[in-house]
């Protein structure tokens, strides 16, 4: 079977999880719980896209399907900021606060942190990707561990706030900024359009790129942004979901098996959408609520991560 046929198949997999997810065990007040099913299943897929188109651009750019955006340390950085917040206001400031604002807070500090680092890191000539990843690593565990210093300090009922901020969260997503994050990935992805030409080039390596013909620091550094901020839209949304993208992006290449990256971004989105909705329709009707989405995709996930390693290291 082709990789389009395939791709098709995932399409209506999706379709079918997503009206599933939508009237199953539809019945009371139809006119409150429909519209709020179908604004969860629209965060879900736009979380969904995010991270998977973000984490196959970042696999092509970095040529390794282990590494993905989180490594940058942005999902830390959230955290820590969320943490700061209440160790310097209170809980009650953040919970006072406005949607929009953290939202806006939490993407603007994300995507300068990024664009910094960028800065720094490709100034010199010598500096490549793999050092920005170690630096990145370094930051995100510095981040971490400053956030576990402060939340040992807090309060334990403000602790218990700073906590929920630590799980991804689809129950309770504010419409207003779904949004703004529709409107803000759409925006994301037509300045993409520009650079989409180079990635099947990207994926044969840098060197192979560059005797291509491909400007190949100019399009990494745009691509790299593109990278940051819709991993930063994905976590103000509704939280860090860690291992996502490692697990739908690598399902997607094993599955799909083609270079073209339209079907390895498109079927890498709709094996996200399947994982999220399956996920989220299994935190409500089986676990009844007593665990969240991040905790199920991480776990397996985890599972997942380390069976890449050991394939990883038989190879070798």
């Amino acid at each position: 079977m082709g990789y389009k046929k395939k791709t098709i198949i995932l399409a209506v997999i999706a379709a079918l999880i997503a009206l599933v997810y939508i009237f199953y065990d539809l019945s009371g007040n139809i006119g409150y719980i429909l519209p709020r099913r179908l604004m969860k299943v629209l965060a879900i897929i736009l979380t969904a896209s995010a991270i998977a188109f973000s984490t196959t651009v970042f696999m092509t750019i970095t040529n390794n399907r282990i590494l993905t955006p989180n490594i940058l340390g942005l999902d830390s950085l959230y955290l820590l900021l969320q943490t700061f917040i209440i160790f310097i206001f209170g809980s009650r400031s953040l919970v006072m606060m406005s949607g929009s604002i953290n939202y806006f807070l939490s993407i603007g500090v994300m995507v300068i942190f990024s664009l910094m680092l960028y800065r720094f890191l490709f100034k010199g000539e010598n500096n490549n990707i793999y050092f920005l990843l170690l630096i990145g690593m370094i930051l995100g565990t510095f981040f971490g561990s400053f956030t576990d210093f402060m939340q040992v300090l807090i309060d334990p009922n403000e602790f218990m706030v700073a906590r929920d901020k630590m799980f991804a969260s689809i129950n309770n997503v504010n419409k207003d900024l779904v949004y703004l994050s529709l409107g803000l990935i759409v925006l994301v992805t037509l300045y993409f359009i520009r650079f989409y030409k180079y990635l099947d080039v990207l994926g044969l390596g840098k060197d192979h790129a560059i005797n291509l013909g491909v400007p190949y620091d100019y399009v990494v550094k745009r691509l790299l942004i593109v990278v940051a901020i819709l991993i930063s839209i994905a976590t103000a949304l509704v939280g860090p979901i860690t291992f996502l993208g490692l697990l739908v992006v690598n399902v997607a290449y094993e599955f799909l098996k083609t270079y073209r990256h339209f079907y390895l971004i498109v079927g890498s989105i709709l094996i996200s959408i399947i994982a999220l909705l399956g996920g989220q329709f299994i935190v409500e009707e089986v676990f009844t609520f007593q665990t969240t989405i991040s905790v199920i995709i991480n776990f397996a996930g985890g599972i997942y991560f380390i069976y890449l390693l050991l394939k990883e290291n038989k190879s070798w």
